[in-house]
């Protein structure tokens, strides 16, 4: 029995449950050892009988499968939360995610997904219903371009230009020429945008422009002029 997977199921309709069980328990080596009806219980059976996996409903009344999922996961070592929910909704999504949920599946007895969910989850993988995953991609991406813009938030629309071009290995001088500026006027851009990013010269700077892929924002500059040193 060491490859069984011990699961509880907690949702706030019997019919639900019993169904839930019986789809689960048709794989040999899944058994359900407990229901619960509401979140307080989901966590106080958790902790008395530490299941592997737990999937819990994402609405229950009183307190909700996703307050029951963080509990559970700070309180019972080793158990993985699967959610489960009626309809694809983002914002519930990722508070799932954040609450620590390995698993997130849309709630339609007798599909297979469930069982591949617990399946995964129970060996330590995550599982993201197949509706759901151009949401996460989406956002993920949407996060990684807020991020990255705003490594570049102090700066001016001038100063961005500037450090695009010192990311491009350009002197003052070609800089100047560019964007059609005094030297000496590039030179205090760049001594402000040093300062603003927190590098200490020109290479520091350049690094941490193409880390932040200060290209997306501004496009490299179109080499219409030749190179100077």
């Amino acid at each position: 029995m060491s490859n069984t997977v011990r699961i509880l199921i907690a949702d706030d309709h019997s019919v639900v449950r019993a169904g839930l069980r019986a789809l689960l328990e048709r794989q040999s080596r899944f058994r359900v050892v407990a229901e619960a009806s509401t979140g307080e219980e989901a966590i106080a059976k958790a902790e008395e009988l530490l299941p592997d996996v737990a999937v819990l409903d994402i609405r229950m009344p009183g307190m909700s499968g996703i307050e029951a999922c963080r509990q559970i996961v700070e309180r019972v070592e080793g158990c993985r939360v699967i959610m489960l929910t009626s309809y694809a909704e983002d914002e519930l999504l990722f508070a799932a995610i954040q609450a620590g949920a390995s698993g997130y599946v849309l709630k339609r007895i007798g599909d297979n997904e469930l069982i591949l969910a617990v399946d995964r989850v129970s060996r330590g993988e995550g599982m993201l219903d197949s509706a759901m995953t151009a949401t996460v991609f989406s956002e993920m991406r949407k996060a990684n371009e807020a991020q990255h813009a705003a490594a570049f938030a102090q700066l001016t629309a001038q100063e961005l230009a500037v450090l695009a071009l010192v990311a491009e290995g350009l002197t003052n001088r070609q800089i100047a020429i560019k964007l059609y500026l005094g030297e000496g006027t590039v030179r205090n851009y760049v001594s402000s945008v040093l300062q603003k990013i927190g590098a200490s010269n020109r290479a520091e700077a350049a690094a941490y422009a193409v880390k932040h892929n200060i290209h997306e924002l501004v496009p490299p500059a179109e080499d219409d002029e030749p190179g100077e040193s």
